[in-house]
């Protein structure tokens, strides 16, 4: 299988030095090992996610010098792929209702909390893992509804051991090629499609990974816990796992990372003010040995 390699940008604000860094590797991975190199815009947001704004990042990619295999896939074209893939996992009875909003959610919360004296765990992301048991009456399936897993049930149906292959170190300390356990039961009963969109991140980029047969995924740290749930899922809906590489993050002067919500400065601003596509390898501390990870022999997918 030719390695596929891919970069995808969400459009609801501009690109930043961590987006050049992402796709650069992926683009220079592709082309060090004969990939080759798709371009996805995530915009599943199709309020904040704007022509104008892809255009702006398909713009600010050409300058950069990133050359990309045509079509382009758009996410929000695709919904209903990602609704017929809901219904399978409502049929297999993997996915239910939820009418919960944040505040029902961080008032169950509270006041257990109160009540106990104890801390509710967190997901990854910092979120808390949905309370169930506290709202299951407000559960219903019509309507305005979202609609999440059900981990518990996932698990015991999927008992086989969950893996990944991690090509690359996160850091010193990692291997260079690793097995890594996947443990999708930290992010709880996590939404698979929401009450305005009929799908997720979650859902639709290993259905779009699957779709673009994607053999190599390379992102930031960032997404590293991530890849618990997505290994779940596509064992759920059975797809292949692509190889992944979690690459390193940008920061910004008080070590937080580049990110659009905090409006990091972006590639076109830098541009406005003349800085060249040069002078963003060195604005990223470019370096080929963020690319050795891919120099040798590389590890197969796993098959769904």
């Amino acid at each position: 299988m030719q390695p596929t390699f891919r970069f995808a940008p969400s459009p609801n604000g501009a690109l930043h030095l961590g987006h050049a860094l992402s796709a650069l590797l992926n683009f220079e991975a592709a082309r060090r090992i004969g990939g080759s190199f798709l371009l996805r815009i995530e915009d599943i947001d199709t309020i904040r996610c704007t022509d104008d704004k892809i255009a702006q990042m398909l713009d600010d990619l050409d300058w950069l010098g990133i050359r990309w295999e045509e079509p382009v896939m758009r996410q929000s074209g695709r919904f209903a792929v990602y609704a017929g893939q809901l219904e399978a996992l409502k049929q297999q009875g993997f996915v239910y209702p939820s009418t919960a909003s944040r505040k029902d959610i961080q008032t169950a919360v509270t006041n257990w909390q109160n009540k106990t004296g104890k801390d509710w765990p967190r997901d990854p992301d910092g979120a808390f893992l949905y309370p169930r048991a506290m709202l299951s009456e407000k559960e219903s399936d019509k309507g305005d509804v979202a609609w999440r897993v059900d981990m518990q049930k996932a698990r015991q149906q999927h008992t086989a051991p969950l893996i990944w292959q991690e090509n690359g170190p996160l850091s010193p300390f990692y291997p260079r090629c690793a097995s890594i356990d996947a443990m999708p039961a930290v992010w709880g009963d996590v939404i698979l499609a929401r009450k305005d969109c009929p799908t997720s991140y979650h859902l639709s980029v290993v259905i779009d990974d699957a779709t673009q047969g994607i053999t190599h995924i390379v992102r930031g740290q960032d997404l590293y816990a991530a890849t618990s749930l997505h290994r779940l899922l596509q064992t759920m809906l059975g797809l292949p796992a692509p190889v992944y590489h979690h690459h390193r993050l940008l920061t910004d002067i008080g070590g937080q990372k580049l990110s659009k919500s905090r409006q990091s400065l972006s590639l076109k601003a830098l541009r406005q003010d003349g800085v060249t596509p040069n002078q963003i390898r060195s604005l990223i501390r470019w370096s080929d040995a963020d690319l050795e990870a891919f120099t040798s022999k590389e590890p197969a997918a796993i098959a769904p």
